[in-house]
């Protein structure tokens, strides 16, 4: 099995600053749409945080990547392609492994930290190079749109977004930068994909998680500890 750390949403490069916290629940911004998208941000009702977190840059009426996509009947649909999607097939990720998707966040007068904002569980992954589900088109998804790149695939399964901004779900270290995050104990050096160099992992199980980059993989196989945490991360998500 495998446990995905995906970055999503809003950063200081993409779209220009954290995503909210509103009323004590995390608000992932999408990015901007570099290519096809039927959707903006206004249709999403994130006209107003869209432009004051990209400090008027963004509004109502641009579109936006909406990706990963959850359907409000408990499931997620998230394209990936490029090489972060080659990345991930080179890893073996597949049914049954679960991506976490975190972002940049930050309460207002608080401090930008990452956080796990919601979860996907692959239940099948869909190769949109031959020919693209018809379901996915009226969905608007945006790789359904128009292929990204020759190894575009979506991967569909459970999956929903926090409702509560919970401690639990904080990657960053009280006080510290956004990328220095407090790690759990089973993750030690050599258990996460792009992160294998030994300045990284930090004494009191700290992380120095690299600035740039979308798909951090973990293989934690049978192993009881990483199951449990999980566990317990897609309870505090799931929790109302």
């Amino acid at each position: 099995m495998r446990i995905i750390f995906s970055r999503k949403g809003f950063d200081s490069a993409s779209g220009g600053g954290p995503s909210p916290i509103v009323a004590g629940r995390p608000v992932s911004l999408p990015i901007p749409a570099g290519r096809a998208s039927h959707t903006t941000y206004g249709d999403l009702g994130l006209g107003d945080h869209a432009a004051h977190a990209s400090r008027g840059k963004l509004g109502a009426e641009d579109l936006c990547h909406h990706d990963p996509m959850f359907t409000g009947d408990g499931g997620c649909l998230f394209g990936q392609c490029g090489a972060a999607q080659t990345h991930l097939a080179n890893q073996g990720v597949g049914e049954g492994d679960v991506f976490l998707f975190f972002g940049l966040f930050r309460e207002a007068g608080g401090e930008p930290h990452h956080r796990i904002y919601g979860y996907c569980e692959v239940a099948e992954i869909i190769d949109l190079s031959d020919s693209v589900p018809q379901d996915l088109i009226e969905a608007k998804h945006p790789h359904a749109i128009a292929l990204h790149a020759g190894n575009d695939v979506v991967y569909r399964g459970p999956g929903t977004e926090a409702k509560t901004a919970s401690e639990a779900l904080r990657l960053t270290v009280p006080g510290g930068p956004p990328s220095l995050w407090s790690r759990p104990a089973w993750l030690m050096r050599g258990g996460l994909s792009y992160h294998d160099r030994e300045d990284r992992w930090l004494r009191g199980g700290k992380l120095r998680s690299v600035a740039r980059g979308q798909e951090f993989v973990a293989d934690i196989g049978r192993r009881k500890a990483p199951r449990e945490w999980l566990a317990r991360v897609l309870e505090e998500i799931r929790a109302t």
